[in-house]
């Protein structure tokens, strides 16, 4: 399972997502356990986050980074700055 970052996406791209009408999420600096049950796409608006999924190298995402995990990904969410994004499940 991997995760698709894109950390520079451009604005057509963000437009054609619709992004701006996704729901927000925001979370304090913590450490939890997650397993996607469907596939997220998220849009980072602040904070930072390392991702690490089980047996896997960890991704760091951050503020301004366009990001998919796929289902069935199970992995340890290590936010190191206040995280704000958008996102879609599918």
């Amino acid at each position: 399972m991997q995760i698709i970052l894109d950390p520079n996406p451009s604005a057509e791209t963000l437009a054609q997502l619709d992004v701006d009408n996704w729901p927000f999420w925001e979370k304090e600096i913590s450490s939890f356990p997650w397993f996607y049950d469907s596939e997220e796409t998220c849009y980072i608006l602040a904070g930072e986050v390392t991702v690490t999924p089980t047996n896997g190298e960890p991704v760091t995402i951050k503020a301004g980074d366009l990001v998919t995990f796929p289902e069935g990904l199970e992995c340890r969410w290590q936010i190191t700055q206040p995280i704000r994004k958008h996102y879609q499940f599918r």
